[in-house]
């Protein structure tokens, strides 16, 4: 077992290695050679290591030092999430076991990491039992209706776990800074969304969490910059992105607003500092598995909170009034 464990952490680091070097493959020559190599690795089979090294020794001192880099950090940091991705299965199969119900709010600015920590998360769960949803501009048929009906209707079954993409919370943040509701409808929505809430985990079956991914300003362009210069990414540029930098101050301004009136003690927020993704993805899963109570817990890893990346709602309006 030992040594199959070791196999499986080597052929994760040279995947890791393999997938560096392509990205640093930026001549068409340079790229068919790459290629040639990394095909007789067999990384699904048994990696060849020797094959990886004379890869690895092919380049500059320069291209092998960042890619060795940063092959390093993504393997160690794919590593540090594994125990707690394991224990992510345990909260889940207890929720299936006693019929509990979790609804996980993924909410923020754009960019700031919401969609790759639920990839992260959901990553080794059980699909049958977990659904995630994106839900895309309302028809006119549902604008004529309940703002939350639509996200009501997602909501999960008897021993299932939702994870949404964004949430009803777009009518506190996106929809007023865009002109895509009414202030009276974004009046209407702050002074009732709690009382839905609590009416939602009334039952004693069901929890809500609710997480805010906070960016940077300069982390946020860089991230812009490098959508628009990645043809994989390019997709994730929206019309809402582009001007979320102009848009930025009116953005924070929601945000103020959004924990000043929807923090509560019964469903609070918790922000998540979203600088460092990785820091952001594990502090993320801590939270789920503090929050959400099942039996088995490891003894032996640390889920203490990180109070410098996972913030109470409640003191980051106080950090940001005090900064007003």
């Amino acid at each position: 077992m030992r040594r199959s464990a070791q196999q499986g952490d080597a052929a994760g680091f040279i995947r890791a290695v393999s997938h560096y070097i392509v990205c640093m493959a930026t001549t068409n020559r340079f790229a068919t050679r790459v290629q040639a190599a990394l095909d007789g690795l067999h990384l699904d089979e048994h990696p060849d290591r020797d094959a990886l090294r004379k890869v690895v020794q092919g380049l500059d001192r320069r291209q092998r030092n960042r890619i060795l880099r940063a092959a390093l950090r993504s393997h160690y940091e794919s590593e540090a999430l594994k125990p707690y991705q394991a224990e992510l299965i345990k909260m889940q199969t207890h929720v299936e076991k006693h019929g509990h119900k979790a609804i996980i709010l993924f909410d923020g600015r754009d960019a700031s990491g919401k969609g790759g920590t639920i990839r992260r998360v959901s990553r080794y769960m059980n699909e049958k039992h977990y659904r995630v949803v994106a839900l895309g501009k309302p028809s006119e048929h549902q604008q004529t209706e309940l703002h939350m009906k639509r996200y009501i209707e997602q909501f999960p079954h008897a021993g299932e776990v939702v994870m949404f993409d964004r949430s009803w919370y777009n009518r506190a943040m996106v929809e007023p800074v865009m002109g895509f509701c009414t202030p009276k409808q974004y009046r209407q929505f702050m002074n009732k969304v709690t009382n839905y809430e609590e009416s939602f985990i009334a039952d004693g079956q069901t929890t809500l969490l609710k997480l805010y991914f906070s960016v940077s300003k300069a982390e946020q362009a860089k991230r812009f910059d490098r959508r628009a210069a990645d043809p994989l990414r390019a997709w994730k540029l929206s019309e809402v992105d582009l001007q979320a930098q102009d848009l930025w101050e009116e953005f924070t301004e929601k945000k103020y607003e959004l924990l000043r009136r929807t923090h509560t003690d019964k469903t609070p927020w918790w922000v998540i500092r979203s600088d460092s993704k990785h820091l952001a993805r594990l502090e993320t899963m801590k939270l789920i598995l503090r929050t959400i109570k099942y039996r088995g817990r490891s003894r032996t890893l640390d889920f203490e909170r990180n109070p410098e990346v996972c913030v109470r709602g409640d003191e980051e309006f106080e950090r940001m009034r005090a900064a007003r």
